[in-house]
């Protein structure tokens, strides 16, 4: 009996340290705000609308971009595409963060 408790709260102790690790790595919607302000709002706007004389994008916020994928979100901020050139030294938690602000940005 007592083995059998000692290994149920030995499992319980693992479930609550990967839960802590992941809410730890959990992407931060405000970071995103601070790091799409500094590298993106210049072209998207202030609420991603793209509404812009220098840019006419595809609203963040719609439907196109909400579609994306985390990875292809990732892919377009790092590597550009056919309208959108690459955005220099937005990477790892950063990047995380951006798509995590992107996607609040949801209508």
């Amino acid at each position: 009996m007592t083995k059998s408790i000692r290994s149920l709260m030995m499992l319980a102790t693992v479930i609550c340290m990967a839960s802590a690790a992941q809410l730890a790595q959990a992407a931060s919607v405000p970071a995103g705000q601070a790091v799409y302000k500094a590298k993106c709002q210049m072209c998207h706007g202030a609420e991603g609308l793209g509404n812009l004389p220098k840019a006419k994008v595809n609203p963040l916020g719609g439907p196109t971009a909400q579609a994306m994928s985390d990875a292809d979100l990732k892919k377009a901020v790092t590597a550009g595409t056919a309208s959108m050139k690459p955005v220099a030294g937005v990477a790892g938690a950063d990047l995380d963060n951006v798509v995590a602000f992107v996607r609040s940005l949801k209508k």
